[in-house]
């Protein structure tokens, strides 16, 4: 998860919290806690049959700039195996000139790397904010409704939870729930084997 997705992270938890009236009930109150809840809120919002269109739309929308990026990528380990195996026999003026054209390449692509990298999270950024404001009135509902007295967001690395029955977890209803109001559909993939993944598009690292 990349850092600036991650601070959306806690704002949403805390709007979980003290936006239900729940949770205001509570406090006002002072009653004590008798139903919690955990969700994965960064889970969710991925999850989530709109989270999994538009970050699938997103990652498509960069597949070029990352096949730019991985060719680019090449051109360097091929120049810097150039180096490796042959600097010894090139003269003073060819081997400036490899490492010269090396040192562009890798300015070059550090550039272009940076800049897809601030593209793409501020990209995601913005689809996690948009969903994630309206999950948050959807397990507002869900919790108001099923007599939530408390609900704690589990997806930082700084959730305060240690460990919770999986009973108390209602990421996937909250999901269902949002999947539900949205009316969106399920994205329909091809049955093919895929590696793990996060959900969310990345682009390749440039060669060091």
């Amino acid at each position: 998860m990349n850092r600036n997705f991650a601070r959306l992270i806690p704002a949403l938890a805390l709007a979980l919290v003290l936006g239900t009236p729940a949770f205001a009930q509570t406090a006002s109150a002072a009653f004590p806690v008798t139903k919690v809840g955990i969700v994965n809120i960064q889970a969710a919002i991925v999850n989530s049959n709109e989270g999994q269109r538009d970050f699938e739309a997103l990652q498509k929308k960069f597949d070029p700039k990352r096949i730019e990026l991985e060719t680019l990528n090449k051109e360097v380990d091929d120049l810097q195996k150039k180096l490796s195996t042959q600097g010894d026999k090139l003269n003073d003026d060819a081997r400036n000139d490899l490492l010269k054209q090396i040192d562009a390449k890798k300015k070059t692509l550090q550039r272009n790397y940076e800049d897809a990298n601030t593209d793409i999270q501020a990209q995601q950024n913005e689809i996690a904010n948009r969903i994630g404001q309206k999950m948050v009135e959807v397990l507002d509902k869900y919790a108001k409704d099923n007599s939530y007295t408390l609900v704690l967001d589990v997806s930082g690395q700084a959730s305060p939870v240690l460990w919770a029955a999986s009973s108390v977890d209602i990421t996937k209803p909250i999901v269902d729930a949002y999947n539900a109001k949205s009316g969106i559909a399920a994205p329909v993939r091809p049955i093919k084997p895929a590696a793990p993944s996060s959900g969310r598009p990345a682009v390749p690292a440039p060669a060091k």
